[in-house]
């Protein structure tokens, strides 16, 4: 599976954007997917996830401003992030994995794409 994150950007604290990741492979329907952001100094985190039975989970910093979805049709899969803040500032990764349930353990998304950059300013 190979993944291909975009929409990253420059934004004011309280807009929005929209990330999108585009999966490679005929079996995408099949994986759990997430995203994860990684700010300077800072470990990588999870942000949200989605299982191939479309169950989603999100970080507590980011529940009820951000939500993801996916189109298996496109083997896309989207992270629309609203009312952002500054500490969202970050780049943030698509990942996937062979996954049975909607997971954050980073450990278990074997594949991962370049990420796409978003600054939030305040």
């Amino acid at each position: 599976v190979q993944l291909q994150a975009f929409g990253g950007g420059l934004v004011q604290a309280g807009g929005s954007l929209r990330l999108s990741c585009a999966a490679s492979g005929r079996i995408f329907s099949t994986y759990g997917m997430g995203w994860f952001r990684q700010a300077p100094g800072k470990e990588r985190e999870f942000v949200a996830a989605i299982s191939w039975s479309r169950q989603t989970d999100y970080a507590d910093s980011v529940k009820g401003r951000f939500t993801i979805s996916r189109d298996n049709a496109k083997n896309t899969v989207y992270l629309q992030m609203n009312s952002l803040k500054p500490e969202d500032t970050a780049v943030y990764y698509c990942a996937a994995g062979r996954l049975g349930t909607v997971t954050s353990n980073i450990d278990e998304y074997n594949y991962w794409g370049p990420g796409t950059l978003v600054t939030v300013s305040s």
